[in-house]
């Protein structure tokens, strides 16, 4: 089943879980280096409602936040990676600085962001409140980011390199 769907289609298939009375969990990101810190989160997610969205950032919407050398895997292959995982019902792909616009376009019940984000800094809070929805903070496990993986990578490389 393809999960991947642009924000028009996505919304024709969340107005129909709408109809059958289930809630919409919205979530984003941009996912470069898929670890298990992104697994447990996107785990933890999917336990506040029915069906979860996750928003993927797109690689120009990466760069513009990480710098020039992110993001390291394509759009189109993390959005499959993410995909691929049993707690994500649907992902898309956005190109703004922030999902705002999409999540005022998709309306969901429920937004979830990691716990390296205070709630009052989580963009879309406002929107999904006004419509009687809840903002949930999912615990980070400390020490496990996507940063760190690069920067474990980089070190043992110029280790390697120290010993040629």
């Amino acid at each position: 089943m393809n999960k991947v769907y642009s924000k028009e289609k996505l919304a024709e298939r969340l107005d129909r879980h709408r109809n059958r009375g289930e809630s919409i969990v919205f979530t984003n990101g941009c996912f470069d280096i898929l670890h298990v810190g992104h697994t447990r989160y996107l785990r933890e997610a999917k336990k506040m409602g029915d069906v979860l969205v996750v928003a993927l950032n797109s690689d120009s919407s990466v760069r513009a936040i990480k710098g020039e050398q992110r993001p390291l895997v394509p759009e189109n292959e993390r959005a499959d990676v993410v995909a691929s995982l049993e707690s994500v019902d649907y992902v898309t792909v956005f190109d703004q600085s922030t999902p705002l616009e999409l999540i005022e376009y998709l309306k969901p019940d429920i937004l979830v962001k990691g716990g390296d984000w205070a709630e009052k800094d989580v963009v879309g809070r406002e929107s999904v409140r006004r419509r009687g929805g809840r903002v949930v903070i999912v615990p980070e496990i400390e020490g496990v980011s996507t940063t760190n993986i690069i920067e474990k990578v980089r070190n043992a490389v110029t280790a390697q390199v120290g010993r040629l």
